[in-house]
């Protein structure tokens, strides 16, 4: 089983008003936070998708832009599943920086065949953007993209889907932090409180 790590740094950031992968968190970029939680997945390769490569040469990663524009995360996740040279990708969103390694190590051991897609639901909510993708779910993806529904949980239906509930994620992630992300200035000033700054 070989395995892509591919971070999600191509939205708008309109809510944030500058882009959020660079706004501080203790000091350092969020994207940064991330990437050192994610530092010992032994994933086979690490990807950034993203439609404004010049802003993140400084990590050294290969970088991708959307396959298909204006498909918003749908078309991220079909980017980051195009691009990778792995059976599985792992997408996570670029400003989620209370990422718990030890859950998302539990996921990549769900990856045995079973499942097309693996993904926590938190709320009765999956978390796309927490998950991971077999290849076998760019067919599915690319149907509702030429279709302009946009909606992640679209082609679930249509792929086999492991979720992860709160009684099966919480042993890892008690408070569920894993899933707290950073799109507005108050959830910046949570973020921030919650680290401990």
């Amino acid at each position: 089983m070989s395995l892509t790590l591919a971070i999600m740094a191509g939205g708008k950031s309109s809510r944030m008003g500058t882009d959020k992968s660079f706004v501080t968190l203790l000091g350092k970029p969020l994207i940064e936070h991330l990437l050192d939680r994610l530092a010992d997945l032994g994933e086979d390769e690490r990807i950034l998708i993203t439609n404004r490569p010049d802003d993140y040469v400084a990590l050294g990663l290969p970088m991708f832009p959307d396959v298909l524009p204006e498909k918003g995360s749908l078309g991220g996740i079909y980017t980051a599943i195009t691009h990778s040279q792995s059976d599985y990708t792992l997408v996570i969103a670029c400003d989620m920086p209370f990422a718990n390694p030890a859950l998302l190590k539990y996921m990549i051991g769900l990856c045995d065949g079973s499942y097309d897609v693996i993904v926590p639901r938190v709320d009765n909510y999956p978390e796309g953007l927490h998950a991971i993708y077999k290849q076998t779910c760019l067919a599915p993806i690319r149907k509702l993209l030429d279709a302009d529904q946009l909606k992640v949980m679209g082609f679930y239906g249509d792929v086999r889907v492991r979720y992860l509930d709160e009684a099966e994620y919480q042993p890892f992630d008690a408070k569920g932090l894993s899933f707290f992300n950073v799109n507005t200035p108050h959830e910046l000033e949570e973020a921030r409180r919650l680290a401990g700054e």
